[in-house]
């Protein structure tokens, strides 16, 4: 009996071994998945992975993601992750609690979750994202400074956002608000244009019907249609915004935007995914929280 004992464990000892060795042979299955599809940005974020998952070798990745941003659409891409077998997911969260339960039951199949650029309120290994608050107040410093420089020392302002679900833009608009803190300027209701630059454009021309002296887009779709609406104008606004596109980059060379607060979203990517392939490893991973950086570009700078 003790012979026969002995068999036995040492059968289920070397099938526990069998399967580690199966699981390090096969590599894991990381999915990047974004707000959507369209914006440079995300692009830039998923070359970063890219290049990551391929120095580490032996990763299946995949960048899963709904076309335009959208709560449920980005559900499904979280749950179709999950069921095609991912042991990670690298996330950035639309909104703050509407994936949560998606990410609980994705939690408790064994994924991992890594966040970049936007968290969602639910616990994760890391998040790899930009300092939003302290890059909004940057931004906002960076138009009073031009504002002052052309002897404005008072109006309307215009922000464009997201939506005020999405953390890491909710972020910048209260940095780019206490830039103002003080002043003489009136700083207008935030509209929110959930990205779409057409929407942005459309939302900036009513507030140049106002009579702002400047405008504020938080993300890429928000800063372009920021400065295709200046761009359409004869007055003079400061037009500061978010993301390094070549059509964001295109509108400063114009002169329709003074600035853009650029982030590193290839970091995000990069950095992403070599947290998740650590943490599955078991290895440590580092902070919580990983600060990604921000530049500002101006004219000058191109």
């Amino acid at each position: 009996m003790k012979k026969i004992a002995i068999v036995l464990c040492v059968l289920v000892l070397a099938t526990s071994l069998f399967a580690q060795g199966s699981k390090e042979d096969s590599g894991y299955n990381v999915y990047l998945i974004t707000m959507d599809q369209s914006d440079q940005h995300w692009v830039n974020v998923d070359k970063g992975a890219q290049k990551a998952a391929t120095e580490l070798g032996g990763i299946t990745y995949k960048w899963l993601a709904p076309d335009v941003k959208d709560d449920a659409k980005q559900i499904e891409s979280i749950n179709n992750a999950v069921a095609g077998g991912a042991d990670a997911i690298l996330l950035a969260a639309n909104g703050r609690n509407a994936v949560t339960a998606a990410l609980k039951e994705a939690e408790s199949a064994g994924v991992t979750i890594v966040y970049v650029d936007s968290a969602a309120d639910f616990p994760a290994v890391r998040t790899l994202a930009t300092d939003n608050t302290a890059a909004g107040n940057t931004a906002g410093m960076e138009m009073l400074k031009a504002l002052k420089a052309d002897g404005v020392t008072s109006g309307k302002i215009g922000i464009i956002g997201v939506s005020s679900a999405t953390a890491s833009t909710v972020a910048r608009e209260t940095g780019f608000r206490k830039a103002y803190e003080g002043t003489d300027f009136q700083l207008l209701e935030t509209q929110y244009s959930n990205g779409d630059a057409a929407v942005a454009k459309d939302m900036s021309a009513n507030f140049i019907t106002q009579g702002v002296v400047a405008l504020f887009g938080s993300n890429e779709g928000s800063t372009v249609g920021v400065g295709n609406a200046i761009a359409e104008t004869n007055r003079k606004i400061v037009g500061v915004g978010f993301d390094k596109s070549d059509m964001i980059l295109s509108l400063i060379k114009g002169g329709h935007l003074l600035a853009t607060m650029a982030q590193n979203p290839d970091v995000m990517g990069y950095e992403g995914m070599k947290t998740a392939v650590k943490a599955l490893k078991g290895e440590p991973v580092g902070s919580d929280y990983y600060d990604t950086g921000v530049s500002v570009l101006t004219k000058a700078d191109l």
